[in-house]
């Protein structure tokens, strides 16, 4: 189809119809934004669609309201949210790509169940998760999202953080989720200090679920800190617990080695099973 010189398509179901669903007309109008003009007018918007006007319209105040989309002189634009987690999800996939063969090795390694994770303003983000054969299964997913302050992937991302923006992040109540999860802001600040002053080594005590144990250390990256968490996690009681220091040991000098490596900067140079270069083993 030709509209004023200008060739445009207009994206239909199977049956031919414009999408009737709110997400998938929310796509297509994102998809517009696909070329090299940074700025879409109504009319390009609901002709590239095949939306009417007014529904493009009114759609596109919602996205903005959202901030999917912004205004812009001449149209719009696509909006921070959009900007935020594009970026967002490139550097996780980085990340998580280039950690993957370490993960496993440590998973391997202990028996334990390894996580990696991002912090998530008070929450965290799990990007990656490893399980030996036979291990036991804990409650936690790929892209699920854990409080930060009863976790030990986020205890150890929050105490690489000014005190500072914690008490700005966090209210002074926090949500209980055991009976040992800590539940003051202020209680929080003291068993950040203890963090930082055990190399950035985090535990949770069965503090967000019943029964479980975990450690964690930050990953550190020299210009921004630390840019994620790898932990390990397992049964309260087990024979080898994740909060012993040699399963602290262990995490420090995986997520140093990493560091080292540059592993938060470039996949490539990620330390692997195969690298020649491992970690110790639990003594």
């Amino acid at each position: 189809m030709t509209v004023h010189g200008r060739v445009t398509t207009r994206p239909v179901s199977r049956t031919g119809a414009i999408p009737v669903s709110m997400i998938e007309r929310m796509t297509l109008i994102l998809d517009t934004f696909d070329g090299p003009a940074p700025v879409r007018t109504l009319l390009d918007v609901a002709e590239r669609t095949g939306l009417p006007r007014s529904s493009a319209h009114r759609i596109i105040d919602q996205m903005i309201r959202l901030r999917w989309l912004a205004h812009a002189p001449g149209g719009y634009r696509l909006g921070t949210r959009a900007l935020e987690l594009g970026g967002l999800a490139i550097e996780h996939n980085e990340i998580r790509d280039a950690l993957g063969p370490l993960l496993h090795e440590l998973c391997g390694r202990t028996g334990m169940i390894a996580h990696l994770a991002v912090l998530d303003g008070p929450r965290v983000l799990l990007i990656d998760k490893a399980v030996g054969r036979g291990g036991d299964s804990l409650p936690t997913r790929l892209g699920g999202r854990m409080p930060a302050h009863c976790t030990a992937v986020g205890k150890a991302l929050l105490a690489a953080l000014p005190p500072s923006v914690v008490e700005l992040a966090l209210p002074d109540r926090l949500p209980r989720f055991t009976d040992r999860t800590i539940d003051r802001r202020a209680d929080l600040h003291r068993e950040l200090d203890r963090v930082r002053c055990h190399r950035g080594v985090a535990v949770d005590r069965e503090e967000s679920l019943d029964g479980v144990v975990c450690v964690a250390a930050p990953l550190r990256d020299g210009r921004r800190g630390a840019v994620a968490a790898l932990s390990l996690s397992g049964r309260a009681g087990a024979t080898r617990p994740p909060g012993s220091s040699r399963a602290a040991e262990l995490l420090v000098e995986a997520a140093e080695e990493a560091a080292r490596a540059g592993i938060s900067r470039r996949g490539s140079s990620a330390v692997s099973p195969g690298s020649g270069r491992r970690f110790p083993g639990p003594r």
